[in-house]
């Protein structure tokens, strides 16, 4: 779950909590396989008692642990030990209870019941917040870079300023590489939006060239140049979630 969030490979908190209950329950399985084979009077029906009940409190233990962790990320925008520790302390906490026999494994199963619902809720109406508000300030940005209105705006200002920093041919890669990050967003957004309304995108052939021409611009312009354009470029966890979605589609 820490990996798949620290390589942005979760977009939201609905991810998170489907991710960490598969990723419980795949454990289970193989804890349940283990015990199988430990057992010495082949006593199926405990098997299937215990295995049942272990499983489910992986599952529900690991998703819990998921929404906790993702939603301090989303807060924070960083994975680190801070965000990691509070839905580790409470998965222990599950799972100590749960060897103690303090309450039953359905008890975790229960409030994802109650929970999953209401996440499901807000992570779709985040979502929509995000893609609105996104897609326009996106759009507008990359209109004034085509039609060269953008020397006049904050950002054309920003960028005539690093001139005295920057040799000229890498703040050119600099605007470039700000175009480019903008129309890989609206594509991603665009795709989302499609999505959410039961249509399909077609593959787009050109968007593998796009990332490597990315990847280029961001070695040309170096970690500083890239640092210097960063208030522009949108790097949140679900930005670059939706980039990894476009790349992999």
């Amino acid at each position: 779950v820490v990996y798949l969030l620290r390589s942005k490979k979760m977009g939201f908190i609905v991810d998170a909590a489907i991710y960490g209950f598969s990723i419980g329950a795949g454990f289970g399985v193989i804890e349940n396989i283990y015990y199988l084979q430990s057992l010495t009077d082949q006593n199926l029906i405990l098997w299937i008692i215990r295995g049942l009940g272990t499983a489910i409190m992986h599952s529900g233990t690991m998703a819990i642990f998921g929404i906790i962790t993702k939603s301090v990320a989303d807060r924070t925008q960083s994975v680190g030990a801070r965000e990691i520790l509070p839905g580790f302390i409470i998965a222990v906490v599950f799972h100590s209870f749960y060897n103690h026999f303090v309450f039953s494994p359905l008890l975790p199963t229960a409030f994802l019941i109650v929970t999953l619902p209401i996440v499901f809720y807000l992570s779709e109406k985040a979502t929509r917040q995000w893609l609105g508000m996104g897609f326009d300030s996106d759009i507008s940005l990359l209109e004034m870079i085509i039609t060269g209105n953008i020397a006049d705006t904050n950002v054309g200002k920003y960028l005539q300023s690093l001139r005295s920093t920057f040799p000229g041919e890498i703040v050119i890669d600099m605007l470039c590489l700000l175009r480019l990050h903008l129309e890989l967003s609206i594509r991603a957004k665009g795709i989302l939006l499609m999505r959410e309304n039961g249509f399909q995108a077609p593959p787009d052939p050109e968007i593998k060239h796009k990332f490597d021409e990315l990847r280029y611009l961001a070695k040309s312009v170096g970690k500083t140049g890239y640092l210097a354009i960063s208030p522009f470029l949108r790097t949140g966890n679900r930005d670059l979630w939706q980039f990894y979605m476009l790349e992999k589609q």
